[in-house]
């Protein structure tokens, strides 16, 4: 059945609707997680790499529904790309609930969680960047164009060093990564989506 144009700005209006439902969810757990440091200051005590995770997965949050509005450019819209789409945003969520669990009253703090949890908070960020760029080139040739090489090599470059952290519990790689991780996510925020045109 072929989509007319009210169809389809009526799909994207919807499909954008839900996207940002979770990513709400998604923000709305980080910042609880985060107002817990200020609220108990002397109960829970932040640790470097889980803080700096936590303010990049933010910064993806608010990256990654910039971003999606280029969705408006899908010519036709199917059930598979919503599937495909939700998929996507549910793994940012549960990124978020990984760095902020409901109780950490069985590990040592923050940090230990997060070394003990890593494997699945690493194996999500791999499958992130990975949905990313099928993400970008569902939007379509001319808008994967816009990116340099950079961009390309950027989802194998976090899965491999997301497998390297998933195996290594050492806290100055980990400290490496996440600040690379951010300095990345800074440069191709001003690089590549600065403007919507």
């Amino acid at each position: 059945m072929e989509q007319t144009a009210a169809q389809l700005s009526d799909a994207f209006a919807h499909i954008r609707l839900i996207l940002g439902f979770v990513v709400s969810l998604s923000i709305a757990r980080l910042l609880t997680g985060l107002a817990r440091f200020v609220q108990h200051p002397d109960k829970i005590r932040p640790d470097a790499v889980h803080l700096l995770w936590s303010f990049s997965i933010l910064l993806l949050l608010v990256h990654f529904w910039w971003w999606e509005f280029w969705l408006g450019v899908i010519p036709v819209w199917t059930f598979a790309l919503y599937a495909f789409l939700l998929l996507f945003v549910l793994q940012l969520f549960l990124l978020t609930a990984l760095l902020y669990p409901d109780s950490i009253a069985e590990y040592a703090g923050y940090g230990d969680y997060f070394m003990r949890r890593r494997a699945w908070f690493f194996g999500l960020l791999a499958s992130v960047n990975l949905f990313d760029v099928v993400d970008t080139l569902i939007k379509g040739e001319h808008h994967a164009v816009r990116y340099s090489w950079d961009y390309w090599v950027q989802a194998p470059a976090y899965v491999a060093l997301s497998l390297i952290a998933v195996w290594t519990a050492n806290r100055k790689f980990h400290l490496a990564f996440v600040i690379l991780n951010l300095a990345w996510q800074i440069f191709f925020i001003a690089e590549a989506f600065t403007t919507l045109g």
